[in-house]
C-alpha cells in the first residue's frame, strides 16, 4: 500500500501541536506492542529536537497492570482522568476475551471519537473495540491467532490479515512489531515519511511495512514444501472450513487426478486429503471454543461437522477429550455453561 492510500481522516497539519496519545492498559498486555508503538514516538521528539508527541498510559483505576511477561507496568492515571487525546490505543494481549469492560471505557472512547480523537488498538485490543460497538463501518485487524474467533462473533465486521489497519479514525494493528509499522505510518502521514524512514533506521527496522502484508509467513515457508498443487490444495481447504470441498473437487481445482492428489499428501503429511482436512477443521473448532461463546452446535456447523454427535466423537479422537471439557477448561468456562443436550450427545459418543 502506497503511504497516500491509507484514508486518515483527523489529522493535524504536520502536527502544529504536540500530539497526545492514550494508552489504555489491561492486563496481561503484550509488552512487545506497546513499546513498538511507543519507541516511534519518542524517536521523533529526539530526532527533530521538538515535542511531537505526549504520550501518557492508563488503566481502569490507576493501579499497576501485570503483563503477559509478567512485568508489572505502572501507568500514569486512570482512565476517569483521560480528558483528551488525539489518538487513545487499547492495550491489550492473550485471554482478552476474558476482560471485564466498565461503561465508563465505551463511554470515554465515544467522547474521544467525537472530538475527532483516533481510536485503536494494539494486539488483541481490536476485540475489545468490537465488543464496544467502535468498529462499526471501519476496516480492522487483530493478531493472527484471534481473527477467525472475531470473524465469527462479530461477522459484520470487516476483517483483515493485513499487519495493520489505519481506516479514518481508526487505528488496529496485528500486535509484535506491526505495532511499530503503524505508528510509522501516523509520523509519515502527519509529519514526513523522511523523518519515518529515520526512525525506522535508528530502530534497525530495515523495511517499513505499509500495511498490506499479510502477518503470516505464507505456507510454503510455513510447511517447508514447494509443491505448488499440495499448497494449492491447502489453501482451497482453509478457505472451506465450512462449506467443505470433496476431495475430488480439490484435486480438479489444481489440475491433477484424486489419485495423484492422494499420493502428494501420502509423501508430505503421510495421512491422506482428507486426514489433512479434518485437522484443520478440528484446529479451527479448537479455536472457537477457545474465544467465542458460541454453543458446540454451532461451533460444529462452522466447521462443517453435520452433527454433534460426529463433531464430538473426531473431536475426542484427535485431542482426547470432549469438547465441552475444552470449553470448561477455557475462558467461557463460567460465561457459557454447555447445555444439557450437548452433554447428552457427547456421552453416547462414548
Amino acid at each position: 500500500m502506497a503511504v497516500g492510500e491509507i484514508k486518515f481522516s483527523i489529522m493535524n497539519s504536520a502536527f502544529e501541536r504536540p500530539q497526545k496519545v492514550a494508552f489504555i492498559a489491561f492486563d496481561r498486555l503484550s509488552m512487545v506492542a506497546l513499546a513498538s508503538a511507543i519507541e516511534p514516538l519518542r524517536l521523533a521528539n529526539r530526532l527533530t529536537e521538538k515535542n511531537l508527541f505526549d504520550w501518557s498510559i492508563y488503566s481502569l483505576d490507576g493501579e499497576a497492570v501485570m503483563t503477559s511477561s509478567k512485568l508489572k507496568l505502572m501507568p500514569d492515571l486512570p482512565l476517569s482522568q483521560l480528558q483528551e487525546a488525539d489518538i487513545a490505543l487499547i492495550c491489550t494481549g492473550v485471554d482478552v476475551e476474558k476482560l471485564d469492560l466498565p461503561s465508563s471505557l465505551v463511554q470515554k472512547l465515544r467522547a474521544l471519537a467525537s472530538r475527532g480523537a483516533v481510536v485503536g488498538s494494539l494486539c488483541t485490543g481490536t476485540y475489545i473495540l468490537a465488543k464496544l460497538k467502535l468498529l462499526e463501518d471501519h476496516r480492522c485487524t487483530i493478531h493472527w491467532e484471534n481473527i477467525r474467533a472475531l470473524r465469527e462473533e462479530f461477522p459484520h465486521i470487516n476483517v483483515s490479515n493485513d499487519v495493520f489497519e489505519i481506516d479514518g479514525s481508526r487505528m488496529t494493528c496485528a500486535g509484535g512489531t506491526a505495532a511499530l509499522d503503524m505508528m510509522l505510518m501516523y509520523i509519515a502521514h502527519g509529519q514526513s515519511v523522511e523523518l519515518a524512514r529515520k526512525i525506522a533506521e535508528v530502530s534497525l527496522h530495515q523495511t517499513i511495512r505499509e500495511g498490506k502484508e499479510e502477518q503470516r509467513y505464507d505456507l510454503e515457508s510455513r510447511l517447508g514444501i514447494s509443491n505448488r498443487s499440495v499448497l494449492g490444495a491447502i489453501g482451497a481447504m482453509n478457505d472451506h472450513i465450512e462449506d467443505l470441498l470433496s476431495c475430488q473437487q480439490i484435486a480438479m481445482a489444481m489440475n491433477i487426478s484424486t489419485r495423484q492428489l492422494e499420493r502428494l499428501f501420502k509423501k508430505y503429511f503421510d495421512c491422506t486429503p482428507g486426514q489433512y482436512y479434518l485437522r484443520l477443521r478440528l484446529d479451527a473448532a479448537r479455536d472457537l471454543l477457545r474465544r467465542t461463546r458460541r454453543s458446540i452446535l454451532d461451533v460444529s456447523l462452522a466447521t462443517g461437522f453435520s452433527s454433534t454427535s460426529h463433531f464430538t466423537k473426531c473431536f475426542r479422537e484427535y485431542y482426547g477429550h470432549t469438547p465441552s471439557k475444552e470449553r470448561q477448561n477455557s475462558i467461557w468456562a463460567t460465561a457459557a455453561p454447555v447445555k444439557a443436550d450437548e452433554t447428552v450427545i457427547e456421552g453416547e459418543a462414548n
